[in-house]
């Protein structure tokens, strides 16, 4: 049995900053998740590296967390260590073209300083609100734009708290997928390449598409983006709405009234909700259309 008290000690001898017994519905956009036994917060890399440290010496489970915009926790909650990474928000001009940024830094923040300094090739992320860590390791993407065209590099720690790097053509980035997919790794930072452009367009720009989201997705109800990827033929929101599953409730989990490829919290929706939702839409989909959905949502703990 893993003794707590002695970890917790650890962690204050070492200044890094945690919650105890913290309620995973604050930390995920679905608003839903129970307790996470310790919820730590490093803001270094030498804090990083004693936190899987500890999960390694005292054989804990720990998982990374963002801003956990694409995540659904059991609502057990995870009986180990969350590493977040919200205290890594450094930014900065490394170049003309060039911006360097730690993995807990929010999308939408990136976005604001590449338009304030001129430069074009973020536009796709403004309304994605995730953390640029989360964005690599699922390869993120919107509106004709991926991860993979503006990564140059990748620095992160193993699980044996080396600290790596990896070039664009060594991340294995593929629609949703990269290099740190089903691996336990902890992404530090990159560096992002854009091009300068007209300071009026780009903004023009992300106006544009901020204003497409918000007419099209459900952005007034908790979510995680989109439920599924996109299945190699047609696409996943058509399919669930020729099944006639659009508006479909389990419990307070739903099929969106407004974009069939979201599943929403309409209110006190468990993991069991959403799970049971996922689940029989995939069944009801492969036996009209011979089509399986595969969710695009991140899973941790049994719901």
């Amino acid at each position: 049995m893993v003794q707590y008290d002695s970890i917790i000690d650890l962690l204050k001898k070492k200044n890094i900053m945690f919650l105890e017994d913290e309620p995973m519905s604050r930390h995920t956009s679905f608003k839903i998740g129970g307790n996470c036994k310790i919820l730590a917060y490093p803001n270094s890399v030498p804090q990083v590296q004693e936190i899987i440290k500890i999960c390694s010496d005292k054989n804990i489970s720990n998982f990374v967390l963002g801003r956990g915009s694409n995540l659904l926790v059991s609502d057990f909650g995870f009986n180990g260590i969350a590493i977040c990474s919200n205290e890594l928000n450094n930014i900065k001009l490394i170049s003309d073209t060039e911006i360097y940024c730690e993995s807990g830094v929010n999308l939408p923040k990136l976005c604001n300083f590449a338009l304030k300094n001129s430069l074009s090739g973020l536009e796709f992320a403004c309304g994605i609100p995730g953390s640029v860590g989360g964005a690599i390791f699922m390869n993120a993407g919107a509106y004709g734009g991926e991860m993979k065209d503006i990564v140059q590099s990748v620095k992160y720690i193993d699980d044996n708290g080396q600290v790596l790097e990896l070039k664009n053509d060594e991340l294995d980035f593929s629609y949703r997928h990269s290099f740190f997919e089903n691996r336990n790794y902890f992404i530090l930072s990159a560096i992002i390449k854009l091009c300068t452009h007209d300071k009026y367009d780009i903004k023009s720009k992300m106006k544009d598409l901020l204003q497409k989201r918000k007419n099209k997705q459900p952005l007034e109800f908790p979510s995680a983006g989109s439920a599924f990827k996109r299945p190699k033929v047609g696409y996943a929101a058509a399919l669930i709405e020729e099944c006639g599953l659009k508006g479909k409730t389990v419990g307070g989990a739903q099929i969106s009234n407004k974009h069939s490829g979201f599943i929403v919290n309409i209110g006190n929706a468990t993991c069991e909700d959403v799970n049971s939702l996922i689940l029989e839409t995939q069944k009801i989909v492969k036996n009209h259309t011979g089509i399986w959905l595969e969710p695009e949502i991140k899973f941790i703990g049994d719901c």
